[in-house]
């Protein structure tokens, strides 16, 4: 399946009066340049790459 194909997503969506939750990058990271994520037992590896992008690897 690629990152293009519509996903179906069983979870509730989020009530609509909620605003969006937004982290800062230095929040998150905390001075690292990676950080794992789990997502229902698996883990993800979230990279700051040296041109300052975002890369999310199973």
């Amino acid at each position: 399946m690629s990152d293009t194909d519509d996903e179906k997503d069983d979870r509730d969506p989020a009530p609509p009066d909620l605003p969006e939750r937004v982290l800062k990058a230095d929040d998150l990271f905390g001075g690292r340049r990676e950080v794992w994520i789990e997502l229902e037992g698996v883990r993800y590896r979230l990279r700051i790459t040296r041109r300052g992008k975002l890369i999310l690897q199973k």
